[in-house]
C-alpha cells in the first residue's frame, strides 16, 4: 500500500537478484544507456572535457575496459569473496591467451597453432587456465596473507620464463605473435559469418568494428557478472565468505577449506583465462612481457579502489582505473589550450602546465620528459598510488563504500540516524 515501507512477503521476493523496484528501474535505465553508448551523440562534441566520447576511437578504450571487467570479477571471487590475496592474476590471463593462440591461431613451420574457431578456443582458454589454477591451489591454500601473495607472485615470473622457453607458442623475440581474430566460423577454413574486426551492416544500421566488438564483449560481461552474482549467493559463495571471515571457525563448522579454496582458484582462473584470450585477440599482437607484475598490480588497484568483495565495486574500480587515463589526457589537453591562450586565466593554467619555454608548471606535456616537471603520461601511476593509500586509510570499501554512505544519508534524510 502507498505510504508503507517495502517489505518482503515471501522468500522468493527476497531471493531475487534485484529485489526492489528502484534496483530494477536503475538496472533497466543502465542497460539502455549501455546499448546507446557506442553511438555518436552530437551533443557530446560540444562539451570540452568529454568530447572524446563522441569519437569512435574511444570505443577501443571502452572495449578494453569490458575485458578488464571480466578479469576483475574473477579476481574479486578469489580475493574479495574467498579472502585469498593473489598477485598472479596476470599469469592466468597469459595462460588463457596462449591457449587461445595455440588452439585458434594459425600454425607454421616455427609456430604452433591449430586454427580452430572461436567457439572452441575461447572456452578452452578458460578451461585450461582453470585446470592450471587447480594444480596451483594445493600449494597456495597452505599459506595465507603475505606468504600467499609472494607465492602467486612467483607464478608471474614462471610464466615469463616459460614464454622464452617456448617461442613456438609465445612467438619469436619480444614482438609476440598474432592472435586469432574475434570472428565466428563453423570450422577452420570457412568464411566467418560474424566478423567483429570489420565494419558491417546490422539490421537497419551501419556499424563499425569497434561497435560490434563492444556489443559482443558487453554480452559476455553480463553473462560473467550474473554468474558471479549468483555464485556469491550460492552455497559455494557462503562457504567462501565463511572461510574469508574466519577460516578456523568455518572448518570447525564442517566447511572444507581446501575444497572451496580450490574451487575459488579454479573459477577465478577461468575468468582470467577468458579475459586474457579476449584481450590478446582484441589487441591482435602482444609480447610475452605484457603479462607481467604491473598487470597484476593493476587488478589489485582496481579492487582496492572500487571496493573489494563487491561485484559493483569491481566494475566501478575497472571503470575508474581504465577510463581515468583518457579523462586525464583530455583534461591536460584542455588545460594546455587554456595555457597557450590569451585569456584572463591563462597565467593560472601556466602554474599547472609546463609548455617547455620558461614556465613553472609541474606537469609537462612532453611524454618523454624525466624527473621534474612530471610528464603527464606518468600521472596515471601517481594517481593510482595516491588513491590506494587514501582509500585504505579513509574508505577501505572503496567507491562502493562511498556510494553506500551517500545512499544511507539520503535514506535517512532529514534525520542524521
Amino acid at each position: 500500500m502507498r505510504g508503507r515501507p517495502n517489505l518482503y512477503t515471501s522468500y522468493a521476493s527476497e531471493s531475487r537478484l534485484f529485489p526492489t523496484r528502484t534496483q530494477q528501474l536503475a538496472i533497466g535505465i543502465g542497460f539502455i544507456l549501455l546499448l546507446l553508448m557506442p553511438f555518436d551523440l552530437p551533443v557530446i562534441d560540444q562539451v570540452p572535457l568529454i568530447r572524446f566520447l563522441g569519437d569512435n576511437a574511444w570505443l577501443r578504450v571502452v572495449n578494453r575496459m569490458l575485458i578488464f571487467c571480466i578479469a576483475s570479477l574473477g579476481l574479486n571471487i578469489l580475493s574479495g569473496l574467498g579472502g585469498q590475496v593473489s598477485l598472479g592474476h596476470a599469469f592466468f590471463m597469459g595462460v588463457g591467451a596462449y591457449t587461445a593462440v595455440l588452439v585458434g591461431g594459425p600454425g607454421s613451420s616455427n609456430l604452433w597453432g591449430w586454427g580452430l574457431p572461436i567457439w572452441i578456443w575461447l572456452p578452452a582458454s578458460g578451461v585450461v587456465a582453470a585446470l592450471v589454477g587447480i594444480l596451483v591451489a594445493p600449494a597456495a591454500v597452505r599459506v595465507r596473507g603475505l606468504y600467499l601473495a609472494i607465492t602467486t607472485l612467483g607464478l608471474v615470473f614462471i610464466g615469463l620464463h616459460l614464454s622464452r622457453i617456448f617461442p613456438e607458442i609465445a612467438g619469436p623475440g619480444s614482438l609476440g605473435r598474432k592472435w586469432p581474430k574475434l570472428e565466428v566460423r563453423i570450422w577452420k577454413e570457412e568464411e566467418p559469418f560474424l566478423d567483429f574486426s570489420r565494419d558491417g551492416h546490422w539490421f537497419w544500421f551501419d556499424i563499425t568494428d569497434n561497435q560490434k566488438t563492444y556489443y559482443f564483449l558487453l554480452a559476455l560481461l553480463i553473462i560473467f557478472a550474473l554468474w558471479a552474482a549468483n555464485l556469491a549467493r550460492s552455497r559455494t559463495g557462503r562457504a567462501l565468505a565463511a572461510i574469508r571471515d574466519q577460516d578456523v571457525a568455518a572448518e570447525i563448522m564442517g566447511v572444507p577449506e581446501v575444497k572451496y579454496k580450490t574451487i575459488a582458484f579454479a573459477i577465478s582462473s577461468f575468468y582470467a583465462g577468458v579475459a586474457g584470450a579476449l584481450l590478446a585477440s582484441f589487441a591482435g599482437q602482444m609480447p610475452p612481457e605484457a603479462w607481467d607484475l604491473i598487470l597484476s598490480v593493476e587488478f589489485v588497484a582496481i579492487l582496492l579502489i572500487g571496493g573489494i568483495g563487491r561485484i559493483s565495486g569491481a566494475l566501478a574500480g575497472t571503470f575508474f582505473v581504465v577510463l581515468s587515463p583518457r579523462f586525464v589526457e583530455e583534461i591536460i589537453e584542455w588545460m594546455t589550450e587554456q595555457a597557450e591562450g590569451d585569456g584572463a586565466f591563462s597565467g593560472m593554467w601556466d602554474f599547472f602546465i609546463s609548455l617547455g619555454h620558461g614556465d613553472f608548471g609541474f606537469i609537462s606535456i612532453n611524454e618523454t620528459a624525466l624527473g621534474y616537471p612530471i610528464p603527464y603520461s606518468s600521472l596515471d601511476e601517481i594517481i593510482y598510488g595516491l588513491l590506494i593509500v587514501l582509500f585504505m586509510l579513509f574508505e577501505p570499501l572503496g567507491l562502493y563504500g562511498i556510494w553506500i554512505n551517500i545512499r544511507n544519508y539520503w535514506k535517512g534524510w532529514p534525520f542524521s540516524y
